[in-house]
């Protein structure tokens, strides 16, 4: 169905998304590459939002040579009117006369209604060349819009034998520089940063990006049931920050919020945070991917509560001994058959530390 050309300009489109990969939230990252005759005459990616869309940045570099052109898309143009005007009628407009998407919008405002915009117009079309790669690059946008929740990315910086701190809670630094620089990237494409009221407690984090140049901070997420975050927390200094409680103490919510801080309270029946729900909440304020950096007692929770899509280990060559802190607060098993597994997804160096990227396999039913 789709030639090697197909193959070849589908991964330059991709090359291009990926410099949104820092700058386009709420939206997705999308590039477009314009094809006449065998050459490349237009090309362009989706900035930040409220930007031109890939598909326009592309048009306008290619000006008349769009006309009959094949446009190479990342995702499904887009046929409705949101910050910008509808990408499939602009393509239509300028006389494209093939449109490659390597995968269908998952938005419910969109989801394929695009591509038929097109079609019905007299366009060829067609869709999933490298939709594999297309979803990965988005993977936080599709969980947002099918499943109403952002993709979460629990990250851990340990020793060899597993330990995050020690008991008095220590934990910095675990990991050499290279390695948090790298976490930092992570950061950075991140929407939100989630951590927790220990982490607040006996770190102080600020929690910002600041080894890698940023044009844009995450949203950062503190975890606080009874609302006990210091007015003077550094977490508190500059950008947005959302404090999730369970209650909130009017005297003590006042104080945060005169620092900056927004409230936002959603109780479980135990009169802890419902995790589930503040995902939910983070989804409806348009955040694609969190970034969780707390510590064992949270990362527990979150993995019980099935809130982790992916595990982010960084795993220092040391030895800190039984009795300092783990990766995760989590429940005595009695049989190995309860065990959760994961699929490692990469692997690599990083300094003098290692890297784990997994993912939680789902449990087999049945």
């Amino acid at each position: 169905m789709f030639s090697d050309s197909d193959h070849r300009y589908m991964a330059q489109a991709l090359r291009l998304a990926w410099r949104g990969l820092w700058t386009t939230t709420p939206n997705p990252r999308v590039g477009c590459v314009l094809v006449r005759e065998g050459r490349v005459v237009g090309e362009g990616w989706h900035e930040k939002a409220g930007a031109p869309h890939a598909e326009v940045h592309a048009l306008r570099a290619a000006g008349e040579l769009a006309r009959g052109a094949t446009a190479y898309v990342t995702l499904e143009p887009c046929s409705h009117h949101g910050r910008t005007p509808p990408c499939a009628e602009a393509l239509l407009a300028a006389g494209v006369g093939r449109v490659v998407a390597a995968m269908q919008d998952p938005n419910p405002q969109v989801a394929g209604q695009g591509l038929t915009l097109l079609r019905q117009a007299g366009v060829e079309t067609a869709a999933g060349l490298l939709e594999a790669e297309a979803r990965e690059l988005n993977i936080g946008f599709h969980s947002r819009m099918t499943r109403q929740r952002p993709w979460l990315r629990l990250k851990v910086a340990a020793s060899l034998d597993g330990k995050t701190a020690l008991n008095n809670g220590q934990s910095q630094w675990i990991t050499g520089p290279e390695a948090r620089r790298d976490a930092h990237r992570w950061r950075a494409r991140s929407c939100a940063v989630l951590t927790g009221i220990g982490t607040v407690r006996d770190d102080d984090p600020r929690l910002t990006v600041r080894d890698v140049p940023t044009t844009r901070q995450p949203l950062r997420v503190v975890v606080d049931s009874r609302l006990e975050t210091p007015a003077e927390a550094k977490i508190l200094d500059g950008g947005a920050v959302l404090i999730a409680c369970a209650d909130a103490d009017a005297a003590r919510a006042d104080a945060l919020r005169a620092r900056g801080a927004e409230i936002v309270v959603v109780p479980n029946a135990a009169g802890k945070v419902d995790l589930p729900a503040l995902l939910a909440e983070l989804a409806r304020r348009g955040v694609n991917e969190v970034l969780a950096e707390a510590g064992f007692k949270l990362n527990g929770s979150l993995l019980r509560e099935d809130c982790v899509d992916e595990l982010l280990i960084y795993q220092a060559p040391i030895l800190i001994g039984d009795a300092a802190r783990g990766m995760f607060d989590l429940p005595e098993l009695r049989q190995l058959a309860d065990r959760r597994e994961l699929d490692i997804r990469d692997l690599r160096k990083v300094g003098r530390d290692l890297r784990f990227l997994a993912r939680l396999r789902q449990p087999q039913s049945g």
